[in-house]
């Protein structure tokens, strides 16, 4: 599992990626204004997740795999949580994370692309 400070630095690495904590503790980052990944904790699991914008393909997917789940409150828009019981190591969280960032990315209106 990412610890927070691997979750942020690797964002922060991502272009034009912005930062803000909300939602009580939630480290949440987002392109051009739309989030794409969040850090937060889940008292009722007690644990740490990282949930992130999912592929068509992979939201059918990841859920199946134990330690995976549509995320809360953002399952509609095809978003996953992690959590350590998913065992994946560091590659495959960023491998996820920037796969978010891009499909975020490419959704943006074009003029902000431009901007950005």
């Amino acid at each position: 599992m990412l610890t927070r400070d691997q979750f942020e630095d690797f964002c922060f690495a991502l272009p034009h990626t912005t930062h803000v904590v909300q939602w009580g503790d939630a480290s949440v980052f987002k392109v051009g204004g739309k989030i794409f990944a969040i850090y937060s904790r889940w008292d009722n699991l007690d644990k740490d997740v990282v949930s992130f914008k999912a592929s068509d393909d992979s939201y059918r997917i990841l859920p199946e795999q134990e330690g995976i789940e549509p995320a809360k409150y953002l399952a509609r828009a095809k978003w996953v949580q992690v959590n350590e019981d998913a065992g994946w190591d560091t590659e495959t969280f960023h491998a996820y994370i920037e796969n978010a960032y891009k499909i975020v990315f490419a959704k943006l209106p074009k003029k902000v692309r431009d901007s950005l």
